[in-house]
Formats: C-alpha cells, structure tokens, sequence
C-alpha cells in the first residue's frame, strides 16, 4: 500500500525552559503579553509534519511519497529523507526561500509554545497533487497534513475526485481555517486525527456537533497525551487505547507524528484499527524519549517488548512478524 504524505517540511530549532509557564503569566494581564523565558538548552533538528510521518513510515519500510514545498536549504535534509526511506521526488524545491522554521519552547510540565514561519511552504499551493500521482501511480491513501491552507484544500479536493481515501489531519492549521475551509478539508474523510484541543477546536471551527461530524468521517482518532488514544465512529462506542508508559520522557514535539506513522502503517498492513493504534502509541513514547522529531532508532525488539508490556503477549506476538524484518 504505497501512502502519499503532504503537509509541512520544516527546521525545528527547540529551547527547554527550565521552570514552568503557568507561574509566568498573571491571568490579569493575559490581553498585555510581553514575555521572556530564558531557555538552557537548543537543539536544531529536522521537522515538518509531513517529513515527520514520512520518515516514520520509512522506518517502517512503506516506502511513502513526500508532497510538500522546501527551501534553497533542503538538499542534506533530502538527503536524509532518502536514506531513510522516503521518496522526495515529488518535494517542490523552491528557488528563493529557505525552509520552514519551528521554533518552540517546552517548560517543565512539557507545556510548550511555538512559532512556525512558513517559509517556502507558502508555495506548497502550487504542487498539482493529480500530475504527481499521474506520474508515481495512484496512492491506496493520501494524508493531508498541516501546510498552507491553500495548498491543503487543493489536495483533499484532489484525492476525493480521483477516488483516493483521505486521511485528514489539519492540526496547527486549524486556527487558520474558516467553516468552510474546515468543513472542507474534514467531510469525506476516511479517517480523521486530532489531539484533544484540536477536537474541540474542529467542533467550534465547523459549526457541527460531535455526532455530525463522525457522520462524515470514517474513524476520528484523537491522541490524548499519557492517556493514549480515543478511535471514535458514528454508531459505534468509542474505543480506547492506553499509552505506552515511559519516564524518560526527553521532549514531546513529533511524538503525535509518530504515532501517526504507526497507525498509517497498521492501516496499510490491513491491521484492525486497535491494533494500528497499538503500534502508534509505541512509537510515539520512543519518539518521547528523544529529542528531535526524526533522532530516534527504531528497534523492533524493544517495540515488540513495549508492546507486550502495555497490551499483552498476544498483542505483541501478532505484531511481531511485521517489525523483526526491520533493522
């Protein structure tokens, strides 16, 4: 099952706040913001949601197809990205702009703010995703990750008119989106993520109810940090899957990311959706104790053993034939 991956191809440069954010902001003067946290450590790594999920679905082997907008910067990041199994081909590299910047700070509680600037991403608008899969052959699913709003619509329209399931994931765009624009990119979907703020932001953006808008996906998968993971479908009860416990935790950015990989990959293997969920969950508390978004080794044996540790032999026996190929 060959997935096309679109969204954001970014630099991450994360800081770490030694203290906690909720004791710097006074609730008086929330509407007059002018803060500083002095951060004790930076680190520079490879990001973007999109390069994100892709090396994760490398990792594991599926061979994904990148549809995204890079800057005059990207050729050692493609590098990277090729080496670990992802096709770039289709990247679009632009010809004055540098790639997107992250820029986020974690405080001890592993509350964290950000800033994304666009970048080169703002030419992602300009990717044609039906002559790319008019060369590459058609993909059995596309996920449209975060990236220029444009270029997102254009890409869910895309896949629904060629036939191809969508999985959507509007994360931090979310706040940019209007009820249209929502609606659009969330109705038709066959499977939906979002983090737990993002599902009650989704709810107020597009003006439906809960029950609405399962109506009009196939499976909502919600993350929902240590508590794991809420896969939600209209007239079903809703399924949850526990975390993989860890405490090790080094840095949570890319840890939703990798659990998408992983629950892409079950979905490609044909795996029931508690399972696909199961293996995401495991990824994403290896990506928990690393940081950088793409730093981490995957080792089949230690998944398979945290996989037996939080759901059982049977679990982990049933997945092991999938991972003890991969190195």
């Amino acid at each position: 099952m060959r997935i096309a991956v679109t969204g954001s191809i970014a630099t991450d440069h994360l800081m770490v706040f030694p203290g906690r954010f909720a004791e710097q902001l006074m609730k008086e003067q929330l509407e007059r913001v002018s803060l500083s946290f002095l951060a004790d450590r930076l680190e520079v790594r490879r990001g973007g949601v999109a390069a994100n999920i892709a090396f994760g679905l490398g990792q594991l082997r599926l061979e994904p197809i990148l549809v995204g907008a890079a800057g005059i910067d990207f050729a050692e990041y493609d590098s990277w990205l090729r080496a670990n199994g992802v096709d770039t081909s289709e990247v679009r590299v632009s010809e004055s702009l540098h790639t997107a910047r992250f820029v986020c700070t974690t405080d001890d509680d592993q509350n964290q703010i950000a800033t994304f600037y666009a970048g080169a991403m703002a030419e992602a608008s300009r990717i044609d995703l039906a002559a790319i899969i008019a060369r590459t052959g058609k993909p059995e699913l596309v996920l449209v990750g975060a990236d220029d709003p444009e270029a997102m619509l254009r890409h869910t329209s895309t896949a629904h008119s060629l036939g191809v399931p969508v999985a959507a994931d509007p994360s931090q765009q979310l706040a940019r989106l209007d009820r249209e624009q929502a609606r659009q990119l969330v109705d038709g979907a066959g499977w939906l993520f979002t983090n737990e703020y993002e599902a009650a932001l989704l709810l107020e953006r597009t003006g439906w109810s809960e029950q609405q808008l399962l109506g009009r996906v196939g499976t909502w998968i919600t993350t929902l940090g240590d508590a794991g993971v809420s896969l939600a479908r209209s007239g079903d009860p809703v399924v949850r899957i526990p975390a993989v416990a860890t405490d090790r935790i080094a840095d949570p950015t890319g840890a939703g990311d990798a659990f998408r990989s992983g629950f892409l990959a079950g979905t490609a293997w044909k795996w029931p959706q508690e399972q696909a969920a199961r293996l995401g969950c495991a990824l994403a508390t290896t990506v928990l104790e690393s940081v950088g978004t793409q730093e981490h080794k995957l080792v089949p044996s230690d998944l398979i053993d945290r996989i037996d540790q939080t759901y059982g032999n049977d679990v982990a026996r049933a997945i092991e034939p999938r991972l003890a190929g991969l190195s």
